[in-house]
């Protein structure tokens, strides 16, 4: 049977987490999807992810959450990454890391979907990351080979994106790009038949720089003096791409994902 499986891209602030509770119930039904997933490492704020956040999202209908390199942002996070099965961190950072490598998600009649996120390593801050490609051939020999498996990139750069798609086609159901917030039109499906995305775009404010007020990024880079990046709150959209997974667990279909904020119904109503 095919899994259908919706994937959202980063997060950002309160907008982003108001938009999952309003358009993720939406779209599951749209798409009749088994699973929900979305990377969160900028919903508390603008950077990391809270367990209280992490609850609202998991109640608002996300199945699974991935973290970036945000992951440690705000340290309460560090337990419930380390227990809960349904968030993970980035499998190449150092061995001595808190948190679990993959998740494990399943569908409500049992079948499973693995999780895994890998950091690229150029130009990225944050926590150093090991070698990507390493980090996922040592995990695709632990988990079982014939069950659907799902990678997520999180890089800046485009070409590290893609190198790692081509990597692992046929070898895993899809890749799919997170981190540079912008959305890109290259949704397909690789020779191979793995699902690929260079990235997924935001979840949250559009009328922004990547999430953040404009003018504060406006000003930062006119003036090169410091000033604080508040999480904008306009153009709200959620964004990210359907995949349907056949039984050899590679990609039937793969399609974007995109829907705007409607002001008129909850929670947006009376803002």
């Amino acid at each position: 049977m095919a899994l259908s499986v919706l994937i959202f891209g980063d997060i950002v602030g309160r907008p982003g987490q108001r938009i999952v509770c309003q358009q993720a119930p939406v779209l599951r039904d749209r798409y009749g999807a088994d699973l929900v997933i979305a990377n969160a490492e900028n919903a508390a704020g603008g950077s990391g992810l809270t367990p209280a956040i992490f609850d609202k999202l998991t109640k608002y209908g996300l199945d699974g959450v991935t973290l970036g390199d945000h992951v440690y942002r705000q340290r309460d996070i560090v337990p419930v990454l380390e227990k809960d099965p349904r968030v993970a961190r980035p499998a190449n950072l150092a061995e001595a890391a808190r948190g679990k490598l993959y998740t494990e998600l399943k569908t409500p009649d049992g079948r499973p979907l693995f999780v895994i996120t890998v950091l690229g390593r150029l130009h990225m801050t944050g926590p150093a990351a090991d070698d990507p490609y390493a980090a996922v051939d040592m995990l695709l020999h632990e988990l079982p080979e014939d069950a659907p498996k799902v990678v997520e990139v999180h890089a800046e750069l485009t070409s590290e994106k893609i190198a790692l798609g081509y990597y692992l086609d046929g070898r895993v159901s899809a890749v799919f790009g997170t981190h540079t917030h912008v959305p890109t039109a290259d949704a397909k499906i690789l020779p191979k038949g793995t699902g690929y995305i260079t990235d997924l775009g935001m979840t949250g404010p559009y009328d922004s720089v990547l999430g953040r007020r404009k003018e504060s990024v406006i000003k930062y880079m006119t003036t090169s003096m410091p000033e604080p990046f508040g999480v904008a709150d306009g153009d709200v959209r959620i964004c990210g791409v359907h995949v349907v997974i056949n039984d050899a667990g590679l990609t039937e279909s793969i399609e974007r994902v995109e829907a705007k904020a409607d002001l008129t119904l909850p929670p947006f109503a009376g803002d």
